[in-house]
């Protein structure tokens, strides 16, 4: 049976730090018109309403700022995501900020509590902050932190208030009642902006990291084969796909945090690609396009396109 895909809208950016990855979906689809592509006419979709109204509300919640609709946006997109999967779908969520990847992967594990995930995390940072620990209070620093049921007080450095404990605690609980994942299911890829308490976290899980230096290095399709090899007792795999895993000076900095010395899009897309193969591949996740902040008008949306029209038609290759 072939698999067929849907896509996922999440337009939401209240867990970024810069206003704009909201956009990022549209930018998506203004790529894919340029480029003369039907891509967006040729699945099903899906709009999944937003809150980012809440950017004018006062925040009350200082180390996790905006988490009461933050919370409520990642409970949407597990529903989404669980409904989705429940009707044979293969979900390919575009979203705005990273965040979001909470919410996939509650909705992964809700339709499949008993099955063990794995997750290929492609981005510049690790997200392994919680309120206890960030510096910005941005939650799309906390996704893996909450999918692992992790607050790192070893490393605290910010007095929570009890409204976002609270908040924090359900957001952890989102889709099935404990972690997600296990630190040996969790790969990355291209990590290489982090903070003192990440650094201790990853050190202290075991988390490996392949580095853009070490992809290069050592063989991208090398790499990716260690990485499908660690993961081999996973039932399925989601891949989270943040742009700024991409060169801001070769491609773009039109994302939230753009970070130098990343891969470009022909590596990224030989990496998803390889990893699709494996047939374990259950959802992918684009997120972090950010046109208002592009200097090169909408080049990391027209980038990302060329990634997600590439690795789509892997996905929807005939099984076997």
């Amino acid at each position: 049976m072939d698999r067929v895909v849907k896509l996922i809208k999440n337009r939401s950016d209240i867990g970024g730090g810069t206003r704009g990855s909201d956009l990022g979906v549209d930018a998506l689809e203004v790529a894919a018109i340029n480029r003369g592509s039907d891509y967006f006419n040729q699945f099903t979709f899906e709009d999944v309403k937003t809150h980012n109204e809440t950017i004018y509300d006062k925040n009350r919640n200082t180390f996790a700022k905006r988490i009461e609709f933050v919370l409520e946006q990642c409970t949407r997109v597990s529903y989404t995501i669980k409904r989705t999967l429940e009707a044979n779908f293969l979900p390919v969520v575009l979203s705005g900020d990273h965040s979001s990847a909470l919410g996939t992967i509650s909705g992964i594990k809700a339709f499949y509590p008993h099955k063990t995930l794995g997750v290929i995390w492609i981005d510049a940072h690790a997200d392994l902050h919680s309120p206890y620990t960030s510096p910005s209070g941005n939650i799309h620093g906390m996704p893996l932190a909450a999918a692992l049921a992790l607050d790192n007080l070893k490393c605290q450095i910010n007095e929570v208030i009890p409204e976002t404990q609270q908040h924090w605690e359900e957001m952890k609980h989102i889709g099935i009642e404990a972690a997600k994942i296990d630190p040996e299911h969790l790969i990355y890829f291209g990590v290489r902006d982090t903070e003192e308490a990440e650094d201790k976290q990853i050190a202290e899980l075991g988390i490996k990291n392949f580095s853009v230096e070490e992809v290069r290095y050592k063989g991208l399709a090398i790499c990716v084969e260690k990485a499908l090899a660690q993961l081999a007792n996973c039932d399925m795999i989601y891949i989270s796909f943040d742009v700024d895993s991409l060169d801001c000076d070769l491609i773009s900095n039109g994302t939230g945090t753009p970070v130098s010395k990343g891969f470009d899009q022909y590596e990224v897309i030989a990496m998803i690609n390889q990893m699709i193969m494996s047939r374990k591949v259950i959802c992918i996740e684009f997120c972090e396009i950010n046109p208002l902040v592009d200097t090169k008008g909408n080049k990391m949306a027209e980038t990302a396109f060329e990634v997600l029209e590439q690795i789509t038609s892997t996905l929807v290759l005939p099984m076997e």
